[in-house]
């Protein structure tokens, strides 16, 4: 009798500790957010939020208002859609609310990198030096000259010919982005002599397009294997690339290139000094090439199918990219040296940043989070106080609760490509409820997450549009082309991507 009271004692607790796992006995406490844990124990909303994130939290923010907690498997997420809240969290102290477990958890998950205390101050650092102030002006050089070694040289060939040339706008963007960023950070081929410098050349580009080829292949499998959801099938392919990168970007190979850029030399110089074994870095350049390439390829997909939409707006930043041209003493015309487009030039073209502004405001969709470390107090605008829960995360998503609404931005499924320009070509201000807005855009993130590279992420893009504009003509094969529909797979990793691609034609201008 006593053997089966201990076994019923034990298979009651047994029960009770699995349903306060699955999150059964979780109850809303006093001035804390709308809790919402769904009708699934344990993954509460993990499949609406999967199917896609976007429609779900617009569903819980007319259902609770601009602050929920909701549970998503096993985990609670209190999602904060008001904008004057977002300053108040991103500026918290990382005694309170922190970023790096999670971004620990999927950098381990998905590039099999385990990072060390020091990770992100090493990233901060190097890209402070490198891809900022000075260090920007040299690595704006080195893009620039890689994005003519991939785009210009046929010039002069006898390919060169004013002939029309039809491709697939997304693969054609993201591929050129891809490899001319690829080969400004990870350096190019090594070559002694004239002669052999072609040759060093066709190298690269043969290399980095190989490259690219396996890159989509692991991008396409990226958002499921973020959410640990691939099938067996898929495991396999994604563990066969990973060791593929691992092996192509290898310290021992990267050491053998030329122009190997300070922003990934010094980094993996950081981590040797801190004790991290070579195998271990070498997953961490697969992390800064997915980091640095993963999204502005897409985006710059984006920006052209605009522009070749809109014919208002491609006139307008073809003459501001004649007009810095001329300025910049450089005149563009069959058998003249290739342009040099510097940093300085770029910063000149408030129509080009305003366009590709309002493109990321379309296209850039990054979910923030931070963890939850202690109890602590959120003051909403509207004086509202609520505790968030130490163990929750706390989440923003822009795209839906500032990019995308009418007041910030009104007709904001419309491309405006001045939408971010007052009628005097300076900076416009933005408003919500009569108050100004300071986060109105955010395809960078905010705070100590904020993408520490771009800058040069800008500057990649701008100078892709800026030579594509100078030396060749451009235009969609139809040119009643719909909006291709997003991949909603990929809502909260940055750039969206769509579900087909787009075709269009491009000639020489001269």
């Amino acid at each position: 009798m006593a053997l089966c009271v201990t076994l019923l004692c034990s298979l009651v607790a047994s029960l009770l500790g699995g349903l306060y796992l699955l999150g059964a006995f979780r109850r809303r406490r006093p001035n804390e957010p709308p809790l919402d844990k769904g009708l699934i124990p344990w993954l509460g909303y993990a499949l609406d939020f999967r199917k896609d994130s976007s429609e779900f939290l617009k569903r819980m923010q007319r259902k609770h208002g601009d602050i929920f907690t909701v549970l998503i498997g096993g985990y609670y997420f209190t999602f904060v859609m008001d904008p004057f809240c977002f300053g108040a969290i991103m500026k918290e102290s990382r005694s309170k609310l922190d970023f790096e477990k999670f971004a620990s958890e999927l950098v381990l998950r998905v590039f099999g990198y385990k990072t060390i205390e020091v990770s992100h101050k090493i990233i901060q650092l190097s890209s402070t030096k490198h891809l900022m102030g000075d260090g920007l002006v040299v690595m704006t050089q080195a893009m620039m000259e890689n994005l003519q070694k991939l785009m210009l040289y046929q010039m002069n060939s006898g390919e060169g010919e004013r002939t029309w040339q039809e491709d697939s706008l997304f693969n054609y963007c993201y591929n050129i982005i891809f490899r001319a960023g690829y080969l400004a950070l990870y350096g190019s081929e090594s070559h002694q002599g004239a002669c052999n410098k072609e040759k060093a050349n066709e190298h690269d580009r043969v290399h980095s397009d190989e490259l690219f080829y396996e890159f989509r292949k692991y991008d396409r499998l990226f958002p499921r294997l973020a959410y640990a959801m691939l099938p067996p099938k898929d495991k396999i392919e994604a563990e066969r690339l990973k060791r593929l990168f691992w092996s192509m970007l290898s310290v021992k190979k990267s050491r053998q290139k030329d122009n190997i850029s300070g922003w990934v030399s010094d980094q993996e110089q950081s981590l040797a000094e801190n004790g991290v074994p070579e195998y271990m870095r070498d997953r961490f350049m697969f992390v800064l090439l997915w980091a640095s390439q993963g999204n502005t390829g897409p985006a710059a997909f984006w920006l052209l199918f605009y522009l070749m939409k809109h014919p208002e707006a491609m006139k307008a930043v073809k003459e501001e990219v004649d007009k810095v041209s001329r300025e910049s003493g450089q005149e563009v015309k069959q058998g003249s040296p290739p342009i040099n487009i510097t940093r300085d030039m770029l910063n000149q073209m408030p129509v080009l940043n305003s366009a590709l502004e309002e493109t990321l405001r379309l296209a850039a969709a990054p979910i923030l989070i931070r963890a939850v470390l202690q109890d602590m107090t959120l003051k909403m605008s509207n004086g509202t106080e609520y505790t968030l829960r130490k163990g929750d995360r706390v989440a923003l998503f822009p795209h839906a609760s500032v990019q995308m609404d009418p007041e910030i931005h009104p007709e904001p499924h419309q491309f405006k490509y001045d939408r971010f320009l007052n009628p005097d070509g300076t900076k416009k201000i933005f408003y919500k409820n009569g108050k100004k807005l300071k986060y109105f855009n955010m395809p960078w993130g905010a705070g100590i997450s904020i993408c520490p590279g771009r800058f040069f992420a800008t500057n990649e893009m701008k100078l892709f549009v800026f030579l594509l504009l100078t030396y060749y003509d451009l235009e969609l094969l139809n040119g009643e082309e719909e909006i291709p529909p997003i991949d909603i797979s990929r809502w909260g990793f940055g750039t969206m991507q769509p579900v087909r691609d787009v075709r269009f034609r491009y000639r020489l201008r001269f």
